[in-house]
């Protein structure tokens, strides 16, 4: 990207011990075909992430908190930095295959869409999913159609597009995992279209370093619910 262009997307990339595959993830957004800015918030990194993250420093815009602070409090820490056309988030780990960001935003930049998610479920279930998170998926998607009378197949995927100026609108509050319901509440109640492309997903377990889990569920709920009702 040439400097004093404007990058076609920014990659918000929250990242909390992931020394086994934040270099990998880096390398694979870096080489999309794309103007990428990518945004490494280390949310407290107590494994060599921060020390991988040094030698990226001169591609990559790093944010460093000491303390833990949620990974809606990293994206909302990152979102003033944000300068691409469209901005989606990229966990650190490799559940989700950045290869798959082009298609993602490229409605965004058609401008096709304003919001864009990729969804696990254009084909069912995914293979290696834990039987909790599926039922919690479905739970969440239902929700959505009771609350908004939207059809949503994923709901909390990480990969989530949005036109930057529009997510930047929302005046999120989101802290932890809250930052998937909000944004979705949102963009219904701005009026917005969810446009929804299949991607692909390989699960990672609790072993592996998977952060969130089913008993985040309550706080997902009740997000969806409150924001119905809440002005913004």
């Amino acid at each position: 990207m040439s400097q004093g262009e404007q990058p076609e997307v920014t990659v918000l990339v929250p990242a909390l011990n992931e020394q086994d595959t934040i270099a990998e993830v880096l390398d694979r957004v870096l080489a999309l075909p794309l103007r990428v800015q990518i945004i490494v918030i280390d949310d407290g990194s107590t494994d060599r992430t921060p020390v991988i993250l040094d030698g990226y420093r001169d591609r990559v815009l790093v944010l460093t908190n000491r303390m833990r602070g949620g990974k809606g409090n990293a994206i909302r820490q990152a979102l003033p930095h944000a300068k691409g056309v469209a901005t989606i988030v990229q966990d650190a780990d490799l559940e989700y295959m950045p290869e798959e960001i082009p298609a993602l935003v490229r409605p965004i930049l058609d401008g096709e869409a304003n919001v864009v998610y990729g969804t696990r479920f254009a084909s069912g279930l995914p293979q290696g999913m834990a039987l909790p998170n599926k039922v919690v998926n479905r739970m969440l998607a239902w929700s959505v159609g009771a609350l908004y009378l939207r059809r949503v197949t994923d709901e909390a995927t990480c990969y989530k597009a949005f036109r930057t100026d529009l997510l930047t609108r929302m005046n999120l509050e989101c802290r932890r995992f809250e930052f998937c319901p909000e944004v979705t509440a949102k963009s219904i109640r701005l009026g917005e279209r969810i446009v929804e492309i299949p991607i692909s997903y390989v699960p990672r377990n609790k072993a592996a370093g998977k952060k969130i889990r089913w008993t985040d569920a309550p706080d997902a709920f009740w997000t969806l619910f409150k924001h119905r009702f809440k002005r913004f």
